[in-house]
């Protein structure tokens, strides 16, 4: 199939402080968020002066992209559109329609299955083109990329700087603290086709980020950023008790590394680098947070290689994910795809895959 351009799309934040409680109420509306966590997660917001970081960063790598495709001679337009604030999808989708655009791929700022990580992008595609109506461009989203060394290894270096901010003499007592996003139990049970498919990559990715950056460590997969209910079930241990128990059992020192998002969001600043160290602090713990991959070359050629995948999947790549024209493949054959794991991977998603959670 034939592709015009490429799309980003992620998740969005307020940029200013009236924006806060409009774009929660985006955020949250139907999924029964208690009110006094929504005004908890509404102050945090009113910490950093009203600002999420994430639009920024959306334009940074906005930018990067645009740079990196013609740098390497990719002629496609790349626009980009939200799921909850401003540049909304729709509107985005809209303005390709204008621009004469019929068929786009979507690069979306989460790397895992699941449903709000992965389904839930689907559906704000499909939303997004039902409101613009039967001239919306159709938009097919890229593969999940948790093993792309394009992923793996920006977090890995990330890790290996963190650790070297700490005493060598306390490598021996030092933990790596994988986190990521908690989800609901059910929810995670529904992720993939075969289901639990969000937390089995999420630990392919740990142990692809500590094999590459500290194999002589141990390391822990933890959760961050819960919302729901207190009597509905998620995924644990969260990062804060899991703090407290390293430090009961002799840890001195800890790197923490959030695996589970592609750039420095509020929830990585306020759940890690303020809530996370502040615990750490209390408990006496040395706390290093490790960076995310941002815009780092390698993380931007990720996504033009994830694209040029679905413009030809017959070309073969170099290890550097540029194209290597070494001979045609038999018909029918593609390339290999460049991975560090094991498990699958899809272009397209099943119709029962990842679905939400229970509502009580």
């Amino acid at each position: 199939m034939a592709y015009d351009a490429v799309v980003l799309i992620s998740f969005g934040g307020p940029e200013r402080p009236e924006d806060v409680l409009p774009f929660l109420a985006n955020v949250t509306r139907g999924r029964n968020v208690p009110p006094e966590r929504l005004a908890e997660v509404a102050e945090h917001y009113q910490h950093f002066g009203g600002i999420s970081p994430i639009n920024q960063q959306c334009r940074d790598l906005l930018a990067a992209i645009r740079a990196d495709f013609a740098a390497h001679a990719l002629d496609l337009p790349v626009y980009w559109g939200n799921r909850n604030w401003h540049p909304m999808l729709a509107d985005t989708v809209a303005q390709m329609r204008d621009d004469g655009i019929r068929s786009a791929l979507g690069f979306v700022t989460s790397a895992y299955a699941g449903y709000s990580s992965c389904r839930q992008y689907r559906e704000d595609i499909a939303a997004a083109r039902a409101a613009v109506g039967p001239d919306a461009p159709a938009i097919e989203k890229l593969r999940q990329y948790w093993d792309h060394p394009g992923f793996v290894e920006p977090h890995a270096d990330a890790v290996a700087a963190a650790l070297g901010t700490l005493d060598p003499g306390r490598r021996a007592s030092t933990r790596l603290v994988f986190t990521a996003h908690s989800v609901p139990v059910s929810m995670a049970a529904t992720a993939g086709p075969d289901g639990g498919r969000y937390e089995a990559q999420l630990r392919e990715t740990a142990g692809l980020v500590a094999a590459a950056a500290a194999p002589d460590l141990p390391y822990d997969l933890v959760w961050q950023s819960r919302s729901g209910p207190p009597h509905v079930p998620w995924l644990e241990p969260d990062i804060n008790r899991h703090l407290r128990t390293l430090a009961a059992d002799g840890v001195t020192s800890v790197v923490v590394s959030p695996i589970g998002f592609v750039s420095d969001h509020l929830e990585v600043v306020w759940d890690l680098d303020t809530e996370a160290a502040a615990t750490a602090k209390q408990l006496g713990l040395d706390f290093v947070r490790a960076g995310t991959p941002g815009t780092d070359p390698r993380f931007v050629g990720m996504v033009r290689e994830l694209v040029t995948e679905r413009l030809d999947p017959a070309a073969p790549l170099d290890p550097t994910g540029s194209l290597n024209p070494t001979g045609p493949l038999d018909p029918g054959e593609t390339a290999p795809r460049r991975r560090l794991g094991t498990l699958p991977d899809w272009d397209t998603c099943q119709t029962g895959c990842c679905r939400p959670a229970r509502r009580p």
